[in-house]
């Protein structure tokens, strides 16, 4: 490893160390069950999504030292979109980036989540595929499952959010003081289709938010 790669790599461990803390100072978070996230790749992480805050805030689970191999899931035409934001998306977050262009096959679509795994590394993802309203969840996309299938020694480790969306919901710029709950689950079982995978990882999902806590503001 060249010492140049070193400095880089530290650089953006305590870039995301910022962050991460400053969030965890604006916001309260409440973590269920933090010994069920996988300690080392090839892994996958699952959330449901309804804010930007939630790769920082998954991240931010892991220690510093686990930090560079772990890598969100996110938009190219959204997190790469501006000068700022594409700084940020590839030298804070580490993003792994896919281009949401509809004349694109799964496979071609999927490559740099495939790239990541084979290189060992823990991967974010929103099965949702894009952030929806405060609190509410959308359908499950199947790429999930076809990752899955391609790489049958990664773990699939379910986590359910509440709260994000509340401090930081789409279209909003202010962080909002909300109590914050993370729930993370035990991995998904393999399934022979599609299908049969999300209903698994929606019925997942259901038993997870069944652990979320009242509603409390911080302030």
């Amino acid at each position: 490893m060249s010492t140049t790669y070193t400095t880089k790599t530290k650089t953006k461990w305590l870039k995301l160390f910022f962050f991460a803390a400053l969030i965890k100072i604006l916001i309260g978070l409440r973590i269920y069950n933090r010994e069920h996230l996988p300690d080392n790749g090839p892994a996958i992480v699952v959330a449901n999504h309804n804010s930007h805050l939630d790769a920082i805030v998954l991240m931010s689970l892991y220690p510093l030292k686990k930090l560079s191999m772990v890598r969100p899931v996110a938009a190219a035409d959204y997190f790469l979109r501006n000068r700022f934001l594409s700084w940020f998306s590839t030298h804070v977050l580490d993003i792994v980036p896919l281009s949401r262009n509809n004349t694109q096959n799964k496979e071609d679509l999927l490559h740099p989540c495939h790239q990541a795994l084979i290189n060992g590394q823990i991967l974010i993802l929103f099965p949702e595929g894009t952030r929806g309203e405060p609190e509410q969840r959308q359908p499950l996309k199947k790429g999930i499952y076809y990752l899955s299938q391609a790489h049958t020694e990664c773990t699939v480790t379910p986590v359910f959010i509440y709260g994000l969306g509340k401090s930081l919901p789409k279209g909003e710029k202010i962080i909002v003081p909300f109590f914050s709950d993370i729930v993370i689950g035990q991995s998904i079982p393999a399934a022979s289709n599609a299908s049969d995978y999300i209903v698994n990882l929606q019925a997942s999902f259901d038993q997870l938010s069944s652990k979320i806590k009242t509603d409390r503001y911080i302030i």
